[in-house]
């Protein structure tokens, strides 16, 4: 698993990227598949998640995911759910120990949340539409009706695609150059050598969000420099399965939780 030392210095919180690498699954799902949601044998799925839960002292019960819809609602968390009974939305915030706010992606950025003051933690899935929608933003405004406070909050970024990887059609940039002209330096043109198609462009999420993130006013905002689709030992990834013609792709795992 990988962490970060901006979420690592805080007292009294607990966090984890976890990587593919240490699981029960095996095939295109070896072997650390967290995701419900594919077709792996879902008591493969359960004891991987009951493996991550452990890394943080916790329970199975007690790690969290939402039934992501690439929006932007926000789930408050007061008590833990059954997997069946998981709410529609795309981010958790939580003022209370003993529950893990997890959250699934496979080349979408997941970004976790803290501020140790007001023991408020937050968790949130951005791909990019939901980044375009501000889902980051939401997870923020949610935090702070919980007494949290964007000046002391922490926020890290966790493995998703790499600006290297995502290709994007002609028509993907205009949404994002509506919203800010200055969003143009986040698309770059592609390698000659990558094959890449005329007009097509190479975007850069994990950017797109730190920047709103950063003009959201959070005390800082950090990054894990890795690259879900090249990075095959370590990362399941959508685009890379899609690319192959593959039936269905693993779910990589990130979470964070209060200590008790």
């Amino acid at each position: 698993m990988i962490t970060l030392g901006t979420l690592n210095a805080l007292d009294g919180v607990r966090h984890a990227f976890f990587t593919r690498v240490g699981g029960s699954s095996d095939g295109i799902y070896a072997s650390n598949n967290c995701g419900f949601g594919s077709a792996d044998d879902p008591a493969r799925v359960a004891e991987n998640r009951r493996r991550c839960a452990a890394h943080l002292d916790l329970p199975f019960e007690a790690l969290l995911t939402v039934h992501q819809v690439h929006g932007r609602d926000v789930s408050v968390v007061d008590k833990p759910w059954a997997h069946g009974q998981a709410p529609k939305a795309d981010a958790m915030v939580a003022n209370r120990p003993g529950v893990a706010l997890g959250i699934l992606a496979a080349d979408c950025a997941p970004v976790l949340f803290a501020d140790p003051e007001a023991r408020v933690i937050g968790a949130c899935h951005a791909g990019w539409r939901g980044a375009l929608g501000g889902v980051a933003e939401a997870t923020v405004a949610a935090m702070c009706r919980l007494g949290a406070e964007p000046q002391r909050i922490e926020a890290a970024i966790g493995p998703c695609i790499a600006q290297r990887s995502y290709e994007v059609g002609p028509e993907f940039p205009r949404p994002f150059l509506e919203q800010d002209e200055s969003n143009a330096d986040l698309f770059a043109p592609p390698c000659t050598a990558s094959g890449a198609r005329p007009g097509h462009m190479m975007f850069d999420l994990a950017g797109y969000i730190a920047r709103r993130l950063a003009a959201a006013g959070l005390r800082s905002v950090a990054a894990v420099p890795c690259d879900t689709c090249r990075e095959e030992s370590r990362f399941f990834s959508y685009r890379r399965a899609t690319l192959r013609g593959e039936k269905d792709y693993g779910r990589n795992l990130s979470a964070i939780a209060l200590e008790g």
